[in-house]
């Protein structure tokens, strides 16, 4: 018997933390330390990079088993599980609607203008020092 889900998956899923994505290992970063990177393990770094806040729960998990030739039977439980965590620690947030994210969270840190989003940052009071997983 299959336990229902109780993830609603038509949320959309947005990052709320500054992250790395180099040499395929996905970081949660301090824009201000930057070379301090907190490595997340494979699932958590998968979803975290796919949270733009312009795709469903639901659009994750088809665009995941499109990645395997026959996906992991528990895949859906897998990601929600992975969801769960990061939105514990604040890494990532759900939303019914569409989330356009702000500059420094939109891209990678390799890909961003410091000193752009520094100062989008404080324009923003947005915190990143708050968002850590333990």
């Amino acid at each position: 018997m299959e336990m229902a889900s109780l993830m609603d998956n038509t949320q959309y899923f947005y990052r709320n933390a500054i992250f790395s994505s180099k040499n395929n290992r996905v970081s949660l970063v301090d824009i201000e330390y930057p070379d301090r990177a907190t490595s997340l393990d494979e699932w958590l770094g998968v979803v975290v990079s796919l949270a733009d806040g312009q795709h469903t729960i639901q659009q994750m998990i088809d665009h995941m088993s499109r990645q395997y030739r026959q996906a992991p039977e528990n895949l859906e439980e897998t990601l929600h599980s992975v969801i769960e965590r990061l939105e514990e620690g604040k890494i990532i947030q759900l939303s019914k609607r569409i989330v356009s994210l702000p500059y420094y969270l939109s891209l990678p840190i390799e890909e961003l203008d410091i000193e752009k989003a520094k100062k989008l940052i404080q324009e923003d009071g947005y915190n990143n020092s708050s968002s850590k997983l333990n």
